[in-house]
């Protein structure tokens, strides 16, 4: 099962998103997770809290429920 993940904006970073998602409580926790897991965005891996992610990006985390961008309206 893939979640879809609403945002408001046209984009929203990694960082935000693993904060979103309630996945990190804080920025602060933020880079410690990204130095410890393996994070892919659309296959490929990613480390950068301030990777831009837009409508249709999925994003896989070990442990954690395959996630897509979905933008308002979108069906």
């Amino acid at each position: 099962m893939t979640r879809e993940v609403e945002v408001t904006s046209d984009e929203i970073t990694l960082g935000q998103l693993l904060k979103y998602a309630d996945i990190v409580g804080s920025g602060g926790e933020v880079k410690v997770f990204l130095r410890e897991e393996r994070i892919l965005v659309n296959g490929e891996p990613e480390n950068r809290r301030g990777r831009k992610l837009r409508p249709g990006d999925r994003i896989e985390i070990e442990g954690f429920e395959p996630m897509v961008i979905k933008g308002i309206g979108q069906a």
